[in-house]
């Protein structure tokens, strides 16, 4: 093991002594930090875990725990001093092992596909992992030590080797328990991501004439595969793309054959969302890394009655069956009466899909009447509106800030995976159906 390696172990553990040893402010810091990581039950419970992220993303008031150890440390060379400061950039990923080293492994992140060399701080930790092979799953914070290569030191999970729907799953799980942990080595992709939101709004906008819009949930369903469809043609028409022309006459331009332009589709999904990038990748002008992901209401919403669809430029789009009813209650005098409406109310307080831009949205349109029904539900009646409702928001385990909504672009490889996974899936579930035994007796 070289000298930098074991130094930044030495150092690491240093670290985490200090945070643990801590009284006063960085110990309240991290009793919070920890009550919180448990509160939005992440999966990551284990200490070590919770201790390495409080260490990156933890704060004491303007300070990061990294910046209070390095101010206590006087005896820190400036070398170990630049070391420390570094692991700001630490992040937890879903890698899969690409090479094994003699002494670490070569890592891909999935959710970017950014390539790394990770060697394990200690030699204890490297025989743990020695049996480990080619093209395993890994979820794993990771810290830089130099511009070659990086350090893994805190708990990882092992997840061994995963098809393509069961990575798929694992994705998902990733994007929802480590939200600012999606593209946190690759923020050009994450600002593409951000613009692609914005610019879905501007387009929901656009196509309904206003960000909210309410239908019979089967009637909803066919107008956003209608504005799909219709985003789908400006984006081709923004490539460059002439939609009235035939496959044959556009393969032609760009030359390639017609058969390779369907199987790309094919891989594309279905929908094909992404025509316009596989001709620009073909014609090799490719600008955007991202594809944006097929809407498409789930069956319950279908069958809704009335299903309000709402957007917003941070928040994306959000589909509420129940909205309809929760402006009628504020919006009637006899609304304020909480006799059959506890059920909703808890539902929007408690439910993860009621974000804090619906509050905001409804504060701003019923000000008062919203107050008085929370003073009321809450049984407090100094509850104020304007004072009080980010802190009752995150009481109830809301973030006030928008995390990526699931409209968001997502990079290509991603796109691509979950379309192989669903094909996989229905393949199978195809086949099972074929070698269903015949039912024995009367038929």
């Amino acid at each position: 093991m070289d000298l930098t390696l074991q130094r930044s172990h030495e150092l690491k553990q240093a670290l985490v002594d200090f945070v643990l040893d801590a009284e006063g402010e960085l110990a309240e810091a991290l009793e919070t930090y920890a009550a919180l990581q448990l509160k939005r039950n992440t999966g990551d419970h284990q200490q070590d875990f919770i201790i390495d992220s409080f260490i990156i993303e933890g704060k004491v008031g303007n300070q990061s725990p990294i910046d209070l150890f390095i101010k206590n440390r006087l005896d820190l060379s400036e070398s170990d001093g630049n070391l420390v400061k570094n692991w700001h950039h630490s992040f937890t990923g879903l890698f899969a092992i690409t090479n094994i080293l003699p002494d670490g492994f070569e890592f891909t992140n999935w959710l970017t596909d950014k390539h790394y060399i990770v060697k394990p701080s200690d030699p204890e930790t490297l025989q743990k992992l020695s049996r480990l092979k080619i093209g395993e799953i890994l979820l794993t914070r990771i810290f830089p030590v130099n511009d070659n290569y990086w350090m893994f030191s805190s708990p990882y999970t092992i997840m061994g080797k995963l098809g393509k729907p069961k990575l798929a799953v694992a994705i998902g799980n990733f994007k929802e328990n480590h939200k600012h942990h999606l593209y946190s080595d690759a923020p050009e992709l994450l600002e593409e991501a951000w613009k692609s939101v914005e610019q879905y709004h501007h387009d929901f906008v656009s196509f309904f004439g206003s960000d909210e819009i309410t239908l019979a949930g089967y009637q909803l369903n066919k107008k956003i595969a209608d504005f799909q469809a219709l985003i789908t043609e400006k984006r081709l028409a923004d490539a460059g793309i002439d939609t009235s022309k035939s496959l044959a006459e556009m393969a032609e331009e760009a030359g390639v054959s017609e058969a390779e332009i369907q199987t790309a589709t094919k891989e594309f999904g279905a929908d094909s969302n992404a025509v316009s990038q596989i001709f620009k990748d073909n014609t090799g002008n490719s600008k955007s890394k991202m594809v944006m992901p097929k809407v498409d209401l789930p069956a319950e919403l279908r069958k809704a009655e009335q299903v309000t669809a709402l957007s917003h430029p941070r928040w994306g789009q959000i589909f509420l069956p129940t909205y309809s009813r929760i402006e009628a209650i504020l919006s009637s005098e006899s609304g304020q009466n909480l006799e059959g409406n506890e059920k909703l109310i808890r539902y929007y307080l408690e439910d993860k899909s009621i974000n804090a831009f619906i509050w905001h949205r409804l504060a701003e349109k019923y000000p008062t009447q919203l107050e008085k029904l929370l003073q009321d539900f809450l049984q407090r009646p100094e509850f104020n509106l304007t004072n009080d409702l980010d802190a009752l928001l995150q009481e109830f385990n809301k973030s006030i800030e928008p995390d990526l909504p699931e409209i968001a672009s997502v990079p290509i490889h991603l796109h691509n995976l979950f379309q192989e996974a669903i094909a996989e899936v229905n393949k199978s579930q195809t086949k099972n159906k074929g070698q269903k035994k015949p039912a024995k007796g009367f038929q």
